[in-house]
């Protein structure tokens, strides 16, 4: 079998995968360079690839990152890099992206730090594509995640749920209004919105003409 082929038949879905499509196809408008950020062991990277020119994945998990590499193995414009986002320099070394994604992976950072590091990997007219997981606080939050319970495992007996799939994993810190707040401060303009599976999804656009 192909290794395209291959990586193929290694896909699965989960309740971070259940985001990737759409991701995708927001990416894929504007095509160029795409950074996944946290790219586990590759699948958002290996789907992003067929609608951009080139997908740079980063994970600070060596083991994480070799599995992400063998995924992509002969796929042309992939690049897996072991590495912190929030490293001196990681900036530089990496450039600027027309798509930057980040799936379950913003609870791992310390939150304001992580999106200005984030925000300064998009490029002017590019976009910065959130998918996260907050931690409950209010009454509201707690109905809310436990009226989800029922609906969320059928939709994952349906699909066939992978909830394990090898890549370090950590709960939720800040709560949705905390995260919302920062966003605010941090970058201007950015939409949030509660969403299915106990996620949030966060979309800001640079500007064009806007400078680091």
């Amino acid at each position: 079998m192909s290794a395209a082929g291959t990586a193929h038949s290694n896909r699965y879905w989960n309740h971070n995968a259940a985001f990737h499509k759409e991701l995708v196809a927001d990416a894929a408008r504007r095509g160029g360079r795409a950074l996944d950020v946290g790219c586990g062991e590759g699948l958002l990277m290996e789907r992003l690839a067929a609608v951009c020119d080139q997908v740079v994945g980063i994970e600070t998990d060596p083991d994480t990152a070799s599995r992400a590499r063998a995924r992509l193995t002969g796929l042309p414009g992939a690049d897996v890099r072991q590495a912190d986002v929030l490293a001196p320099g990681a900036t530089d070394c990496l450039g600027e992206f027309d798509t930057v994604t980040c799936v379950a992976v913003l609870h791992h950072l310390p939150l304001e730090a992580g999106l200005e590091r984030l925000a300064a990997l998009v490029a002017p007219g590019g976009r910065l594509l959130i998918v996260g997981l907050a931690a409950n606080a209010s009454a509201w939050d707690w109905a809310l995640s436990a009226m989800s319970v029922v609906p969320i495992r059928i939709a994952s007996l349906l699909h066939g749920e992978r909830r394990d799939v090898g890549v370090p994993t950590a709960p939720a810190r800040e709560s949705l209004q905390e995260i919302r707040a920062a966003s605010a401060r941090i970058l201007p303009g950015s939409r949030m919105r509660r969403r299915f599976y106990w996620r949030y999804s966060l979309v800001w656009d640079r500007p064009m003409g806007a400078g680091q």
